[in-house]
């Protein structure tokens, strides 16, 4: 089977599409005959190796696992032993490592079905943004009905599906972004966006029960100014590099010890039972998944600079077949 892999650390030009072995699913696994897999912010960084931080898990000279790719859909091709909830010919989404490739094998409890109403294209681009934005609202913020959401980065892979999920749980939705993403927040749901290019967020009037921050551009005390006296912050991302990050979550987390207002940071978990969650609002039509462009698996390393440039509406996707 063809796949993309990198043996060194680099830029997108370390990327090499090879012949690689067909695998085959253990017990507890799937193989899946990928259609489509999208590209993730975390691929680039363990591609670069970058922060030297990640070169604790992916290896300090050179990748342990150079495979690319985490999210996928496709057609399961065969199953392991005690699999029981998919057989061949289903049709699924989820995550594993090395999507980037023609077949891979995914463990089962990683998978869900896809919604006959999405193409794999769509289904590709949800797993890990999906489940970051449904995790980061309703078990980090504790989303309600009703409640005034605001969300940070709204036309980039998390945001696009945060809006929408927001807007399924019935809170009020604020979206930024810039200006040639305004129309399309809007059309997504957000019931106001605000162009960052013109105005502040934090210098408005409005205050909010959750923010959503996949951007991380604004000192603590902005974002406190517009929170609810119990609102919840939940950081997803940032701009202003690892040090600063991890320095903004050390300050968050001790303040939040003192004030009624929380911050919180984390990381998605693949569950099937979330991936079971967004697939029956995509089937009910609340979420729609948002790509910005599709490349074929010849040009995947096209798709991971594109990502790269922090332009991206939503998702960008590699089509294997």
């Amino acid at each position: 089977m063809r796949a993309v892999t990198y043996r060194r650390y680099g830029s997108p030009d370390v990327l090499e599409l090879v012949e690689a072995p067909k695998p085959a699913p253990g017990p507890e696994q799937v193989l899946v005959r990928v259609q489509a897999a999208s590209v993730n912010p975390i691929d680039w960084h363990f591609m670069r190796g970058s922060p030297a931080a990640v070169r604790l898990m992916t290896g300090p000279l050179r990748p342990k696992d150079g495979r690319l790719g985490r999210d996928l859909a496709g057609v399961v091709e065969a199953v392991g032993s005690n699999v029981s909830r998919f057989r061949p010919g289903d049709e699924v989404f989820g995550a594993a490592p090395g999507t980037v490739a023609e077949y891979v094998s995914a463990r089962a409890d990683r998978l869900a079905a896809k919604p006959e109403n999405i193409t794999f294209e769509q289904a590709a681009a949800v797993p890990v943004a999906a489940l970051t934005a449904l995790q980061g609202l309703r078990d980090k913020g504790r989303l309600r009905a009703e409640q005034k959401v605001l969300v940070i980065g709204a036309a980039g892979g998390v945001g696009t599906f945060a809006v929408q999920i927001a807007k399924a749980f019935g809170a009020e939705v604020t979206g930024v972004c810039s200006t040639r993403n305004v129309e399309m927040v809007a059309s997504i749901g957000a019931d106001r966006v605000v162009d960052y290019t013109r105005e502040d967020f934090a210098e408005g009037e409005a205050r909010y029960d959750v923010i959503l921050d996949c951007i991380g551009d604004h000192s603590l005390s902005d974002y406190r100014r517009v929170m609810n006296a119990k609102g919840i912050h939940v950081g997803v991302g940032g701009s202003g590099g690892t040090l600063r990050v991890l320095l903004d979550f050390v300050t968050a987390t001790v303040v939040s010890a003192f004030v009624s207002q929380r911050f919180v940071g984390f990381v998605a978990a693949i569950k099937g039972a979330d991936l079971d969650a967004v697939a029956e609002l995509m089937q009910s039509g609340k979420v729609t998944p948002v790509v910005d462009r599709t490349y074929p698996l010849e040009q995947a390393a096209d798709a991971v600079r594109y990502l790269e440039t922090g332009h991206a509406r939503g998702k960008v996707v590699v089509t294997i077949r």
